[in-house]
């Protein structure tokens, strides 16, 4: 399979092809919102994003910034190699549910314990995510869960073709 072609990046841009692998975890003071069924399930004025070559980045929120009872434990999990074992949630606001439309490492490895027990969400379910009033667009594949906003660039991972990337 041929090489991913890389966009350049304009001024005020991060292109995914600059971040490194493993991935890095970093810190990010901004607002992260989500609205499901109509209710602002997450108002969060801080989290955590897990940045990964060919990855949008991931928003790792704190279970204090979401609305009790809009996560219900879901069946199953999965292992990254670099976080350890994640446990998934269904999301849930009114009548509407969105299985396994989110998940957490509770007990990831020590490169990032500063996110266990935050959860990131799929953006595809929820009716709108948002990172400083700016709305996400979901990372293509429906398999991985990045958040992509104008100031990210790609290819993506996720995009037809890209399994081996």
């Amino acid at each position: 399979m041929p090489s991913p072609k890389r966009i350049l990046p304009k001024p005020g841009q991060e292109s995914v092809w600059d971040y490194p692998r493993p991935p890095r975890l970093e810190y990010v003071g901004k607002r992260i919102e989500i609205v499901f069924a109509g209710l602002r399930i997450v108002d969060a004025p801080h989290c955590h994003r897990v940045l990964e070559t060919s990855h949008p980045p991931v928003y790792y929120i704190s279970p204090d910034f979401i609305a009790p009872g809009a996560l219900e434990p879901a069946t199953g999990s999965s292992v990254c190699e670099w976080k350890g074992r994640a446990a998934y949630f269904d999301v849930i606001a009114k009548s509407k549910r969105a299985d396994k439309a989110a998940w957490t490492y509770p007990e990831p490895t020590s490169a990032f314990a500063a996110i266990a027990n935050h959860v990131a969400f799929y953006a595809g379910p929820m009716d709108s995510c948002t990172i400083d009033g700016v709305v996400v667009t979901p990372q293509p594949g429906g398999f991985y869960g990045g958040w992509i906003t104008p100031d990210i660039v790609g290819p993506f991972k996720g995009i037809e073709g890209s399994m081996g990337w």
